[in-house]
């Protein structure tokens, strides 16, 4: 693959850590929020969950191609 492709590749992984970052601390608030209020929060904590998952594989992604793209 391009260089080039890799390294726009890089930059939409880049976002989507970022993304996924703000995505898991505002489900954590949720959770925490629902708790606090004496809501139901299982479903949020499944979301939760999810989200860190869908997280892990975003830095995956982007961590594979830091790499390929090291001298």
């Amino acid at each position: 693959m391009d260089r080039a492709v890799l390294e726009d590749h890089l930059a939409q992984a880049e976002r989507h850590v970022a993304e996924g970052a703000r995505h898991v601390a505002r489900q954590r608030e949720r959770v925490v929020e629902l708790k606090d209020h004496g809501h139901d929060w299982r479903a949020a904590t499944k979301l939760l969950q999810a989200f860190e998952q869908m997280q892990a594989m975003h830095i995956a992604d982007r961590d594979r191609l830091r790499k390929q793209l090291s001298p």
